[in-house]
């Protein structure tokens, strides 16, 4: 189903909601008033828990208001833009494409690259559900956080394994959610990412993950994104971050277990389990960002918006956005990262 201008409404009527839960409010500060920075997370294992945990903005920013509110899915994060909610935030590829797509036309751009995301996401089928392979989902129930890098994922395995969607009763729930039917037995299987992923893995069978999916040409990213209108305020502390997180991003690839320690304690999970949950995507400093497949640099462009915009036409095809802008537009969404 499209998304509607009746769908775009309801979601800035939520923005009163999140207000009310603490992530509303203007970043910009009037005079004499501390500058705030709204920051959206999500709880998986990543670098920018790091910083949360160190409390690293909130050392290098001494001057300004830092808030960090969780957010179960990239959907949910781009209600929140759309509500003028949060300023900065970590989202999937396939959300961040569909935000840059009318009707939603979100002002925001993609200012990093946190991770290519491997088998950290994947499609499981509960083993009493007898399915074995993709084709035995027609006729199942398959639930998803809708508009979410798993949702982009399941629909490409459908399309992989020839499977029809229209076949498939798709539940878009989000993680908690999804854990919580598996555990009824209300769903047959789910394309959810860890924790949850690997609690389902106890008693299910992996079809496929987005690893596999990335290998054949269908790859999922997590990203950094700001308002346009923050980054023009607020240079210093986009700067900040993204000298904090070039690190954070380094350090997993040379020294996680401290990083692994922030995760867990920042989840609620073993410092086991975040360790192994680091191990399941790959990580790109900056540096490695710049290069052609990916943000390039901004004389020589990479790959980066091409892969936004197949990722756009995925889902047109889909039809979970209205139309897809040309190039131009992913091309312009995009902020090399420095240093």
């Amino acid at each position: 189903m499209s998304v509607s201008r009746r769908s775009v409404l309801s979601l800035f009527a939520a923005a009163p909601l999140l207000a009310a839960c603490g992530v509303g409010g203007g970043s910009s500060s009037g005079s004499g008033e501390r500058t705030k920075v709204r920051v959206a997370y999500q709880s998986f294992a990543d670098s920018t828990l790091l910083l949360k945990d160190q409390r690293t903005l909130e050392n290098a920013l001494p001057d300004h208001d830092i808030s960090w509110t969780s957010f179960d899915s990239g959907a949910s994060i781009n209600t929140a833009f759309l509500g003028g909610a949060i300023d900065i935030a970590v989202i999937g590829s396939s959300p961040a494409a569909a935000a840059l797509c009318p009707p939603l036309s979100i002002p925001y751009q993609v200012i990093e690259l946190l991770n290519v995301i491997g088998d950290s996401e994947a499609l499981v089928v509960r083993k009493a559900s007898g399915v074995t392979d993709i084709k035995g989902l027609a006729g199942r129930k398959v639930a998803a956080p809708f508009s979410s890098t798993a949702h982009y994922s399941l629909l490409a395995a459908l399309e992989q394994g020839g499977v029809d969607p229209a076949s498939v009763t798709l539940v878009d729930l989000e993680p908690q959610n999804i854990q919580a039917a598996w555990q009824r037995g209300d769903i047959d299987g789910a394309y959810v990412w860890t924790p949850v992923l690997s609690v389902l893995q106890k008693d299910g069978l992996t079809l496929t993950d987005s690893a596999k999916l990335a290998k054949a040409g269908k790859p999922t990213l997590t990203f950094t994104v700001a308002r346009k209108e923050f980054i023009d305020r607020n240079g210093v502390v986009i700067d900040k971050w993204l000298a904090a997180t070039d690190a954070a991003l380094k350090q997993i690839n040379t020294d996680p277990k401290p990083v692994a320690e922030a995760v867990a304690r920042q989840i609620g999970a073993s410092v086991e389990d975040a360790l192994s949950q680091l191990k399941q995507n790959i990580y790109l400093d900056h540096a490695q960002q710049r290069t052609p497949e990916y943000f390039g640099t901004p004389e020589a462009p990479g790959k980066l918006a091409e892969q936004l915009r197949s990722a756009a036409e995925f889902l047109k095809a889909q039809k979970k956005v209205d139309t897809v802008p040309d190039l131009a537009t992913f091309q312009a969404a995009l902020r090399v990262p420095r240093g």
